[in-house]
């Protein structure tokens, strides 16, 4: 099998992938399904010891979702002869991207000092829990330990109720996103330059950013944030309301959505409350403000608000389970979930990149790796004969 062509966009590029988990593979991810030629190069089964937690089930929807559109070859750099493949394999790439603690990759002779000089055009994305230097660089970082320490958990869940996670691996995933953004930006600048760089993404610092503007509030204003469940901290009206059969949201925020609310609600009276006159007025009378919206939404079904308010011009949305997700008319016209079949010949529904090119768009084009499947393929392209490679595998290297 040749290199998996699943756009033209970055097919010019070679990837190699080092990372584990969710974050690197995300950010590897934007890369393989825009076409460039990505190899995940991990060690020969049995190596990790915490390789079930990221490896071992090739067939689950979440390897296969993070790590389509992408050729494996197995590699133990501990071993005699894998570095001079690693190095071969280096010179012919332009990105390599990896997780590991700062003190392993000098130790194996990945990290950005030792690449550069074998290929000085390289860019290395290192991703971490709380970067690459500092008095925590060699802690280890969950999601969950970043939620807590950025700051995202005190802001989450019901007041009164201590810190809720968000149910998603969000500085997981935002990381790896800003990673991707990160070596896009240094390829770009390669073109001037000629020359590789090294990109730093963190968990930590990344969780952060994503606080956006709740820690622009604190830093600027003293305000500290809190829990408010499901209201917005600095708008009304603005979150989830009880219809007569279930919760939709609504998003009134501003001087010109709420009064489109309150005409397509059939209450002009609202407008000249004296206690709803501005967005802070509003406000601070949240609670009795949302007493009055929720006397009339629970006069009619949450499918008669959502096309009546977004009718008039008023954002509101109904509150789906996963399942009523991928039911929805727009997920389905957006091509949301795509097809593809393993080599183990099951089809799997994988989420597609939601990031739109008109001429040159991402695809699925080939589902997850098995372990190594293309071990033989690429070393002899890196111009590997029978022996070495036999040689390689009785080390222990492949």
């Amino acid at each position: 099998m040749s290199k998996i062509s699943a756009s033209q966009a970055l097919s010019h590029l070679r990837v190699i992938d080092l990372s584990r988990v969710r974050a690197g593979p995300t950010c590897v991810r934007i890369l393989a399904d825009f076409g460039a030629d990505v190899i995940r190069v991990e060690p020969p089964q049995g190596v990790d010891p915490n390789e079930a937690m990221f490896a071992a089930d090739r067939d689950s929807g979440d390897f296969q979702n993070l790590n389509r559109n992408k050729r494996s070859m197995t590699l133990n750099l501990k071993r005699e002869g894998a570095l001079e493949v690693f190095q071969k394999l280096l010179r012919t790439a332009d990105i390599v991207v990896e997780n590991w603690r700062p003190e392993v990759k000098a130790r194996l002779g990945v990290d950005y000092d030792s690449l550069r000089k074998v290929n000085p055009r390289v860019i290395l994305a290192s991703i971490s829990g709380f970067g690459q230097d500092g008095p925590y660089a060699g802690r280890p970082g969950f999601d969950q330990i970043i939620q807590g320490m950025g700051g995202l958990m005190s802001v989450t869940g019901l007041p009164g109720h201590g810190p809720v996670r968000a149910g998603l691996a969000i500085a997981d995933s935002s990381t790896g996103i800003y990673a991707a953004a990160g070596i896009l930006i240094a390829l770009l600048e390669r073109e001037r330059s000629g020359q590789g760089q090294w990109v730093q993404a963190s968990l930590l610092h990344t969780q952060i950013a994503m606080m956006d503007f709740q820690a622009a509030r604190f830093l600027n204003d003293g305000d500290v944030p809190v829990q408010v469940g499901n209201d917005h901290p600095t708008s009304s009206p603005m979150g989830l309301f009880e219809a007569s059969d279930g919760a939709f949201n609504l998003g009134a925020s501003g001087e010109g959505n709420w009064r489109r609310l309150c005409l397509a609600l059939g209450a002009p009276e609202l407008l000249d409350n004296p206690g709803f006159r501005t967005e802070k007025l509003r406000v601070q009378h949240r609670a009795r403000l949302n007493r009055e919206l929720a006397a009339i939404f629970a006069g009619a079904t949450v499918a008669h608000w959502v096309e009546r308010l977004n009718r008039a011009g008023v954002p509101a949305g109904p509150v789906y389970s996963v399942p009523e997700v991928f039911e929805d008319p727009q997920v389905r016209h957006l091509g949301v979930a795509q097809a593809v079949r393993t080599a183990a010949g099951r089809t799997m529904r994988l989420i597609s990149q939601p990031i739109t090119l008109t001429r040159t768009p991402a695809a699925i084009a080939s589902a997850a790796p098995v372990w190594g499947e293309h071990t033989r393929e690429l070393l002899r392209e890196l111009e590997f004969d029978d022996g070495a490679i036999e040689r390689l595998r009785a080390a222990g290297a492949i």
